[in-house]
């Protein structure tokens, strides 16, 4: 594991994208280094600024899972001071109450569970498709299986699904710990399959239909690698497609999540966008996966990975994680693609 630094830190929350990445990536190194942490100016640059509903929930589970005495934990709260304890693995189930982000809430808790004494269950109630953040599909899809390269298992399931506004969504996820090993991500190797879903609840067929037509007319693919998906027993209505391209060494999922007001054709041609700019630059690690990829690869120490380019919330990631670990993190950038190298 990375050296932790030896200095407390106070984290701006208004640096870079300034959003709940800040919070989320803070509290997680909190954990795992032992150190308390204070976090200001939180989500400074968003319309509404503070803690909302899905960023209390995140720090509720991360004092949870780490006995951690908190002050600021409070809707509106845009100061925050976090000392955590030692990390408890057991069973924890969390309840956002909207449906705010499962899978941002887990992204804070799973580096620390995952480098624990012993495995754990966590099971989140909320958002499983939200379009402010990476869907179920991404996580159990992308990320795990790369969590998984590097040493932990880690096992998710999708019990119900989760839309806007209603949420209702639930998932478990499976922590088996062990100690994280260096992964290199730099080639894409051989297109294996590609495939996609198109996911509707509460709303007619022919919406899924058209989606699915307009990723056969722009992409070209087959037919029996796309279907629609009709989900029961939903709280809201809901709609999103989920196109994935399983390669050799990586896959990478791309999805668009429908809102009112949004063509079906439009919501298509989101996913489609992101996948033929993924196979255009033709560098492995997709922008979304490289942001969650920086996290587990410095707390193993090392590791590298191409991608098309680091975004802003990568970018931010990266000087949080500069607050709390000695490793350096380096960017080399070749035509359309950049090489990420973590560690010496």
């Amino acid at each position: 594991m990375t050296r932790a630094r030896a200095d407390i830190p106070t984290i701006d929350g208004s640096h870079g994208e300034g959003g709940g990445q800040i919070l989320r990536t803070a509290l997680a190194l909190s954990i795992i280094a032992r150190r308390p942490v204070r976090i200001t100016n939180i989500r400074a640059s968003r319309a509404k600024p503070g803690l909302m509903r899905q960023h209390l929930a995140a720090v509720k589970a991360a004092a949870e899972v780490s006995t951690a005495r908190v002050e600021g934990a409070a809707i509106g709260s845009r100061e925050l001071v976090f000392a955590p304890g030692e990390v408890r693995p057991g069973e924890f189930a969390f309840t956002i109450g909207t449906a705010g982000s499962t899978m941002l809430v887990l992204q804070t808790v799973l580096p620390p569970l995952m480098m624990a004494s012993a495995p754990s269950r966590v099971i989140i109630e909320g958002g499983t498709h939200n379009g402010m953040a990476p869907p179920f599909d991404f996580i159990e899809r992308a990320f795990l299986p790369m969590i998984q390269r590097m040493g932990p298992t880690v096992a998710a399931r999708l019990d119900r699904f989760g839309f806007y506004p209603a949420g209702g969504g639930r998932v478990v996820i499976d922590i088996t710990p062990a100690p994280l090993a260096r992964v290199d991500v730099t080639s894409r190797g051989e297109t294996r399959s590609v495939s996609g879903i198109a996911i509707h609840a509460n709303l007619p067929r022919h919406i899924v239909d058209r989606e699915i037509a307009k990723v056969q007319e722009r992409l070209g693919w087959p037919t029996e690698s796309l279907r629609g998906v009709e989900v029961r027993g939903a709280s809201s209505p809901g709609n999103a497609v989920i196109l994935v391209v399983e390669s050799e060494h990586v896959t990478e999922v791309f999805s668009s999540i429908g809102a009112v007001g949004v063509s079906a054709e439009e919501v298509a041609d989101r996913a489609i966008a992101e996948v033929r700019d993924y196979l255009r630059v033709g560098a492995p690690v997709g922008p979304h996966l490289a942001d969650q990829l920086l996290l587990p690869m410095a707390l193993a120490g090392g590791g590298t990975f191409r991608t098309g380019r680091l975004t802003p919330h990568a970018m931010t990631n990266i000087a949080v994680i500069r607050h709390f670990l000695d490793v350096p993190i380096s960017e080399e950038t070749d035509g359309e693609s950049v090489l990420v190298r973590i560690g010496s």
